[in-house]
């Protein structure tokens, strides 16, 4: 492509090629190759439309820094990429939230096509597979609020696709993206403190916190597939933490699926249930139960050196070859029932002859326990999962008082009761079908979790976009006691804030800007406890309406989604990596 600016001297018409050479150079803005063609013998005017000037007669060769697949995007093209990116993925959570949000059908395309049903923001993200790296940052912050407090990771995403939407607004009308960040920071401080100044501590007073505890528990289920009997699974998850006495370690709260029945029929059993039938000729009842618990191989028709081949010149030699491998399991099974045991659990299969030989001792053996299973009943049980039996002094034997099978719907299993933990127990759920019992563990378990982080930390907040009115309340005023640009970052903060209450209504089809509009006039009042109330349809008042959060998960959700608003702001190139190539073998 010609230079639109080169001139040839007075002469209008360019020499002979044989007199000329070329100079081309890359322009770092991405624009296209110049060729700037000019004789050596005559001055030479370039305007270039890069920065870089260049001078007639000087050849220069610039070199490409990445490698040819690569690719770089610079500073606005770079930060619209980013800011697309991460509003896109928050638009794709944002009609989950709330008690009316929809439920999302997520199909794998692997085998099977597996289906998975839910309104859990963490579970879907977790099943995208997001190209665009901001998105990836949202992804991500999902994920660490489902590990820390196990609720609010729609609204994480969702607030902080708010927050960088207003930026960019910031960002079109020339405030930079630093003076941006340090507006936010100061609008997530006095949102966070003004939270602090309206918290309830109700630990002292048990009564009062089981009371708040049911109101979380109510509140968290209640945008899940639980809401219909959500009295019902809040009383359950309350009991099992509860008797967890303090613990975040919810390992010793089993919770197993059962299809058939209703959600209703879901039920609390202390102890432990193993998903296993008990063997033929076994006892069905263990009083005072010695349980081994191992991961061992109780096979005999093995031999265990990979690709070995015996040659006999006699069937009475194979013979002689099973007698050995017989007496061999026999001397181990010796030596586990020497440990004064009366109930064996094994993580692989345990064959005819130890089964039989286990149930002549009368000792009770389970094969075939899934590893899960294997390690929650160790811990429960206070053993350690043992692979060798030749010093029975050191190993750690599991403890319980009663050991019997049950019948679940149509299915037997063996239930574990007066363990060693005290505080284990199962939550059996009953539903329609698979899909209905996925969602439902995932459902109780964000309870859980909930549930766990709030007896360490009692402090407890209104529901129903309540926080998000004081929290913009307070940062509006900080807004206009701020001079300068910061101002409009933190008024920018505020309105993200707004958005929450705003999405809530708008998923549960009411008049948002009626409602919002309601609100602030609601909040300028003093001690005011108002919210939206999805159910009525219109502003009511959150604590006798009895919805109540965690402050731990209102806290968690204000300082990531700020932070990742942030890291994706200070974004101004981004630098894809050119893929690997295979290396031919051929």
């Amino acid at each position: 492509m010609l230079n639109r600016s080169t001139r040839y001297g007075t002469d209008r018409t360019p020499p002979a090629p044989s007199r000329l050479f070329a100079t081309a150079f890359f322009a770092l803005s991405r624009r296209p190759i110049s060729f700037l063609f000019f004789p050596p013998d005559r001055s030479v005017r370039v305007t270039a439309d890069s920065p870089l000037q260049l001078r007639a007669g000087l050849p220069m060769a610039v070199h490409r820094i990445l490698k040819d697949e690569a690719s770089e995007e610079k500073g606005e093209r770079a930060r619209m990429a980013s800011f697309v990116g991460a509003m896109a993925i928050a638009d794709l959570v944002k009609t989950t939230l709330g008690p009316k949000g929809m439920d999302k059908i997520l199909q794998s395309t692997g085998r099977g096509h597996q289906v998975t049903v839910t309104n859990d923001g963490a579970t879907i993200l977790k099943s995208l597979h997001v190209d665009n790296p901001a998105a990836k940052v949202l992804v991500d912050i999902s994920k660490a609020q489902d590990d820390e407090v196990g609720d609010g990771t729609t609204s994480v995403v969702v607030l902080a696709g708010e927050l960088l939407r207003e930026a960019e607004k910031l960002v079109a009308t020339k405030i930079h993206p630093m003076t941006i960040i340090s507006g936010f920071r100061m609008a997530a401080e006095c949102a966070r403190n003004a939270l602090l100044q309206k918290v309830m501590d109700n630990k002292a007073d048990a009564e009062k916190f089981m009371s708040d505890l049911m109101k979380i528990a109510m509140t968290t289920l209640s945008s899940k597939i639980l809401s219909q009997d959500k009295e019902h699974f809040a009383k359950l998850a309350v009991d099992a933490v509860m008797r967890l006495k303090g613990s975040t370690d919810l390992e010793a709260i089993q919770i197993i699926k059962k299809p058939g029945g209703s959600l209703k029929d879901s039920f609390l059993d202390e102890g432990f249930i193993l998903d296993k039938k008990i063997g033929i000729g076994q006892p069905r009842r263990i009083e005072n139960a010695k349980i081994l618990v191992a991961n061992t191989a109780m096979d005999t028709d093995k031999v265990k050196i990979y690709g070995a081949r015996v040659r006999v010149d006699s069937m009475s030699k194979v013979a002689e070859i099973e007698g050995a491998e017989k007496e061999k399991m026999r001397e181990k099974v010796q030596k586990i029932i020497a440990h004064g045991i009366n109930c064996f659990v094994n993580r692989q299969l345990i064959y005819n002859f130890p089964e039989e030989l286990f149930a002549d001792a009368g000792i009770l053996a389970i094969e075939h326990a899934d590893f899960e299973g294997i390690e929650r009943l160790a811990l429960v049980t206070g053993g350690e999962i043992a692979s060798t039996f030749d010093n029975p002094e050191s190993v750690k034997l599991g403890h319980c008082k009663l050991i019997e099978e049950i019948m679940i719907g149509e299915d037997k299993l063996i239930h574990f009761s007066g363990v060693e933990m005290g505080q284990a127990c199962t939550i059996v759920l009953r539903g329609a079908s698979h899909h209905v019992l996925d969602e439902a563990e995932r459902s109780l378990h964000d309870a859980l979790c909930v549930l766990s982080q709030t007896v360490n930390d009692s402090r407890v907040i209104l529901g129903g976009g309540w926080p998000e009115m004081v929290m913009a309340k307070d940062v509006d005023e900080l807004a206009r006691r701020t001079p300068g640009k910061k101002s409009h970052a933190i008024e920018a903060f505020s309105r993200a804030l707004l958005a929450i209450p705003t999405i809530i209504a708008d998923n549960a089809g009411l008049d948002s800007a009626e409602l919002i509009s309601q609100l602030h006039a609601e909040h300028h009042k003093e001690g005011c406890t108002a919210g939206i109330d999805v159910i009525s349809g219109s502003v009511g008042d959150m604590v006798e309406r009895g919805i109540s959060e965690s402050f731990k998960v209102k806290q968690a959700i204000l300082l990531s989604a700020t932070e990742a608003a942030e890291m994706i702001l200070r974004v101004d190139e981004i630098i894809t990596c050119a893929p690997r190539k295979r290396e031919d073998r051929m």
